[in-house]
């Protein structure tokens, strides 16, 4: 197989599959390195292809739904509560944002949809003794939410209000 093939079937692959895909289930697929597999992700986005790298692996984003962006504002404690409450009321935590003040704008992928993949989440964060994004802010950060329609979204807010994490 060419390293064009091999890209072609990468794209194939992330287009098949819903979940996220790591670079070493990549690799182990095709039998190459974990590396070649970055790599070529890396031409592929080049190429134009929306791909987006996320806590558990490549996927091409599929947008469905409303999309809303909430401000909220909390310790590092409250990040398994706070994502429980977005994916609880149906919704799929697309990203978070924190604005930098010499970086500006930082963006993480996150597409969160369960509360298994929030707990799997939480598990690489303590597991890697990472802190989240919004220590950087003080605990305010906003999240880019897919919400299968406004009555949820509007659960959500009342959720996180009622949570005290809400920032209106």
């Amino acid at each position: 197989m060419t390293s064009a093939q091999r890209r072609q079937e990468i794209l194939s692959a992330l287009h098949q599959t819903k979940q996220p895909l790591s670079a070493t289930v990549l690799a182990q697929q095709f039998s190459v390195s974990r590396q070649v597999i970055v790599g070529d992700i890396a031409l592929l986005r080049a190429q134009g292809h929306q791909i987006t790298a996320t806590p558990r692996g490549y996927l091409i984003p599929v947008e469905q739904g409303l999309l809303r962006q909430l401000a909220c504002c909390h310790s590092s404690d409250g990040t398994r509560a706070e994502l429980n409450a977005m994916v609880d009321c149906g919704c799929t935590v697309l990203d978070v944002i924190v604005e930098h003040p010499v970086y500006g704008q930082l963006t993480a992928p996150l597409q969160l949809s369960s509360r298994l993949d929030v707990e799997q989440f939480v598990e690489r964060m303590q597991s890697a003794g990472a802190q989240p994004l919004s220590l950087l802010t003080e605990g305010i950060h906003l999240h880019t939410l897919s919400c299968p329609n406004e009555e949820a979204f509007l659960r959500l807010q009342r959720t996180l209000q009622d949570m005290g994490m809400l920032v209106q």
